[in-house]
């Protein structure tokens, strides 16, 4: 998060230099986290991120729930 905010103050300041090296900062802290970069969660199953539930393998269930649910 400290990236992210160094991110902010650079742009509010208008310092595209210091901006850059907060972008890079964020990069490299998301690849350190797992969230950019090689799979590492690869077990065969489908993604089905970008799938809406009802178009999805889900269909049954999202049509079986209740207006309620």
């Amino acid at each position: 998060m400290a990236a992210r905010r160094a991110v902010g103050i650079a742009r509010r300041h208008g310092d595209a230099e210091r901006e850059a090296a907060a972008h890079e900062a964020v990069d490299l802290a998301k690849h350190a986290l797992g969230e950019r970069g090689p799979v590492w969660w690869d077990d065969g199953a489908p993604d089905l991120n970008r799938h809406l539930a009802w178009t999805a393998v889900y269909a049954g269930w999202y049509a079986a729930l209740k207006e309620s649910d």
